[in-house]
């Protein structure tokens, strides 16, 4: 399928962007993320593995858009829990 990422073509297949991740270990999710033969990786590193170009050259919008019409699943990164109030709880009394 032709992408147009960062302005320059890419003629991808889910197969190639497959082989290309097989190896590749996932970074720790803080956006928008692409699951991968089983593996959730962060849609940037995938970009940058795929188009071999750097990450601030393209965008997350263009590389979701291009994977979701790959077939691939697409997700937003979870909220962080709150952290926990050490003096709200049932330790709030200090006994």
């Amino acid at each position: 399928m032709r992408c147009v990422i960062a302005r320059f073509p890419f003629d991808l297949t889910k197969s190639e962007v497959e082989q290309s991740m097989s190896g590749i270990t996932p970074e720790p999710v803080t956006g928008v993320s692409v699951t991968i033969d089983g593996q959730v990786y962060p849609v940037m590193q995938v970009g940058e593995v795929v188009t071999r170009l750097d990450r601030r050259d393209f965008t997350t919008v263009e590389m979701r858009r291009a994977l979701t019409r790959l077939g691939f699943p697409c997700h937003e990164s979870r909220p962080a829990a709150p952290a926990r109030d050490p003096l709200l709880g049932e330790d709030a009394l200090g006994w």
